[in-house]
């Protein structure tokens, strides 16, 4: 090994000797600790090679997903950096940014330890997906963006201030969220025939801020939580931060498999969160008998079905399938939506549908985190729906997205040799590209990485599993690029690619 990593690595096993004496639960946090100290008393050097995840986890005989946690916590606070082709690395600026721990044999602040629950979310949060800015060309989850209706938007806005009176800017104004849940009970009969209540209806920022009001009124430490393998990485954060066994499955051609050791009544969940209308990231549509059974089985372990619609009626245009929540006799289903894959992601606008059991403790946590979301977003928003310019968007939305998708798939096939496009019958927004050769997560890391410096954005498919062997590959958005454009970005991509 060069000579440097040998030092590096002495001195960072020496440091996890003495932060593991500590007494923590928590071994990626004694490393984490253990490496900021180093850096901090300069003991090892701006811009210094860092040992890989690898070598450090064999060293200290510890497992990957420990000191890829460390790591990831150091990134964030940009204590380290990753750098294509070397590694990670000392950021060069490190003692001007980031919090320099207290010396080695001086009297420590008396500050409170984390609660269990902080150590959590902090150790589960490299689990998140974060895609480079960078432009739009191929960030997965973004709508054709350049349609938008922005005029007519606009228009609405201004016609919301013009019309509001002073009065109306206390803390109050719940006729805008009134007439937005209604709005909201309107569109989901209309186009996912969904016969719901507006009492049940809660506006939300989006998925994840639904998953954490869920988790926090349902999951306590060690509760059962099943999901699909793969699925969001966010999902797996959300529960993993508050210390559910989680349980990961595995979709076949029908949706999530529920035989033999994977039926529901061996598992005995709480909590089941899937995505029926289009898998995420493979799309695999869940299939009728699938459906019921799933529906079967929750209610007999007494369960409850989390069912993300992520992109609602972009996965429904040609087929109309029913809902779980529609085909839900028990009133066992939430159901999310949101607008920020519809619309444009910074709109941060979002619903669930709850049973009417959960309604009063989801409302109670609402109350105790932020109130509401902005009532002008929500007036504008609820008039966008009753004034029909939604359903038009999206129609315009589905023939655009069409049309780009022919445009990536010609053009990914007839540049792209190494990787190849996975063919489930997707209709979202987003492709999956495996490798033909395999590849392992740190070449697939440094690709998008390498994609990155020339401008485009992926996600990693290995974060969306949970397991040891994950597949690798990139997620792509295609819909928000115009067809020029990705002719040209994926002449770069196969240039970075090949390169590669």
């Amino acid at each position: 090994m060069h000579t440097s990593l040998n030092f590096a690595l002495q001195l960072i096993c020496e440091a996890y000797e003495r932060e593991g004496s500590s007494g923590s639960k928590f071994r990626y946090h004694d490393l984490y600790r253990a490496i900021k100290a180093c850096i901090a008393e300069q003991e090892i050097p701006p811009n210094w090679r860092l040992p890989s995840t690898r070598v450090l986890a064999e060293r200290l005989g510890i497992s990957r997903t420990t000191v890829n946690t460390a790591y990831e916590l150091l990134l964030l606070e940009k204590v380290i950096v990753a750098r294509a082709g070397s590694g990670y690395r000392v950021y060069s600026d490190t003692l001007e940014e980031a919090e320099v721990p207290v010396a080695a044999g001086k009297q420590p602040h008396p500050y409170p330890a984390l609660s269990a629950l902080g150590d959590a979310v902090l150790g589960n949060i490299g689990l998140m997906n974060r895609a480079p800015d960078v432009g739009i060309a191929f960030k997965p989850g973004l709508p054709p963006i350049d349609i938008f209706p922005i005029n007519r938007w606009k228009n609405l806005l201004n016609s919301y201030w013009r019309h509001i009176r002073s009065s109306d800017l206390s803390y109050g104004q719940s006729a805008a969220a009134e007439h937005l849940r209604q709005q909201i009970c309107n569109y989901l009969y209309v186009s996912r025939s969904i016969r719901v209540n507006p009492y049940q209806v809660v506006v939300v920022s989006g998925s994840l801020q639904s998953l954490y009001f869920i988790a926090s009124a349902l999951i306590d430490p060690g509760d059962r939580v099943v999901i699909e393998n793969p699925t969001f990485p966010n999902v797996q954060a959300v529960f993993r931060s508050f210390r559910a066994e989680v349980h990961a499955i595995a979709p076949d051609r029908e949706g999530i498999q529920l035989q033999g050791e994977n039926d529901l009544r061996n598992i005995r969940p709480k909590l089941i969160h899937v995505t029926p209308s289009d898998h995420y990231p493979l799309g695999i549509r869940m299939g009728m008998e699938r459906r019921i059974e799933l529906l079967r089985q929750a209610a007999e372990c007494k369960a409850l079905i989390i069912e993300n619609d992520y992109e609602q009626e972009m996965a429904n245009v040609r087929e109309k399938t029913p809902t779980l929540f529609s085909l839900d006799k028990e009133q066992r289903t939430i159901y999310l939506g949101t607008f920020n894959r519809l619309l444009y992601p910074s709109i941060r606008l979002g619903f669930m549908v709850l049973p009417p059991h959960l309604v009063p403790v989801i409302k109670a946590f609402e109350e105790h985190s932020h109130r509401f979301v902005s009532p002008s977003l929500q007036m504008v928003m609820g008039q966008f729906i009753e004034r029909n310019h939604l359903y038009q968007h999206i129609k315009n939305l589905g023939e655009v997205a069409a049309e780009r998708l022919a445009v990536f798939r010609q053009s990914f096939r007839e540049h792209i040799r190494s990787m190849e496009l996975l063919e489930t019958g997707f209709r979202g927004l987003h492709v999956v590209a495996v490798f033909k050769e395999p590849r392992s997560v740190e070449q697939e890391q440094t690709l998008i990485s390498e994609l990155s410096k020339k401008g485009i954005a992926a996600f990693p498919l290995s974060n969306c599993y949970t397991g040891q062997s994950p597949q690798t590959g990139l997620i792509l958005g295609y819909s928000t690029v115009s067809p020029s454009a990705i002719r040209h970005k994926l002449q770069i991509f196969r240039e970075v690619v090949d390169g590669h």
